[in-house]
């Protein structure tokens, strides 16, 4: 799916970080969300690559990444454990300063990193969130419906663990085609690997953590830093058919309050607008990226 691509893995701090990376021109991180891979990005990477160069890794714990340990705490999952992995996939690229685009869970990782390394990110694109603060101080009856996966992952370990491992592929499609994307969003070969990988019950398992940490750890670090605002410039990328772009609230206002350069555009797709409109999404970033 990247052709003419190479695969890196690089160990930052113990954890293995599994990625692709190829192209050239000024550097650009792709970040993925949940449920999937690097894999999202087979119809956009490649593209990017004729003008960027372009690294898409897996998340810690997603993927073809190392599963650590999360710690009593879920700090082993936290956004910042994750931004601090992928800066470090970044420098030992030789890229010391880049862009970031991020989609989902990713996008959280993107923002903290904006907050915890604002000398590293130029600029950062954030794909189908609002903030994970105002999410959960926002919870209405449509939000705790559509993100009903918030508050049944966050339950002690193994209780949703036992209950997806009854059919792992059957709940992965049922997540895909929930959040206004179909399953024919996806490419085959895209679908395949997001099955392979949630097939397995330590990657499963690593994915609650993820939104465990989201719940509590990860929580504590935002409130702490209400006061900071990022510095880079940011697009607010979501779909109109998404949680996000059904919202009453606009989004764009949401981001203005965390950001000092905010700019935002709506795509016609649901949460999955990477695979599903891939040509719009790609032009709303093309624009960015070069301004």
């Amino acid at each position: 799916m990247f052709d003419g691509f190479q695969r890196v893995v690089t160990e930052i701090d113990g954890v293995r970080i599994n990625a692709v990376h190829g192209g050239s021109g000024p550097p650009v991180l792709l970040l993925h969300g949940f449920p999937q891979t690097h894999a999202m990005w087979h119809a956009i990477g490649p593209e990017l690559a004729g003008e960027h160069t372009v690294v898409a890794p897996d998340l810690r714990g997603y993927g073809d990444s190392a599963r650590p340990p999360s710690g009593e705490d879920h700090a082993g999952y936290s956004f910042r454990a994750m931004a601090a992995d992928q800066v470090g996939v970044m420098r030992s690229l030789g890229h010391d300063e880049f862009a970031v685009v991020a989609h989902d869970r990713g996008a959280r990782v993107a923002h903290r990193m904006a907050l915890d390394h604002p000398a590293a990110v130029t600029r950062a694109a954030l794909l189908d969130i609002l903030p994970t603060t105002h999410v959960y101080d926002h919870v209405t009856r449509a939000v705790a419906t559509a993100y009903y996966h918030w508050f049944f992952f966050i339950q002690p370990a193994d209780l949703p663990e036992r209950l997806i491992a009854a059919d792992p592929v059957g709940y992965l499609h049922s997540l895909l085609g929930g959040w206004g994307s179909g399953l024919d969003a996806f490419a085959p070969e895209a679908l395949a690997e997001y099955e392979r990988c949630f097939s397995r019950a330590d990657a499963r398992h690593a994915m609650l953590e993820d939104y465990r940490a989201g719940a509590s750890i990860d929580l504590e670090h935002d409130r702490a830093d209400l006061d900071r605002r990022v510095t880079a410039p940011l697009l607010a990328l979501w779909g109109a058919r998404s949680v996000v772009g059904a919202s009453p609230i606009d989004p764009l206002e949401v981001w203005r309050e965390r950001g000092d350069d905010v700019r935002g555009a709506t795509v016609d797709a649901g949460h999955f607008l990477v695979e599903e409109a891939p040509q719009a999404t790609l032009a709303a970033l093309r624009s960015f990226l070069r301004q």
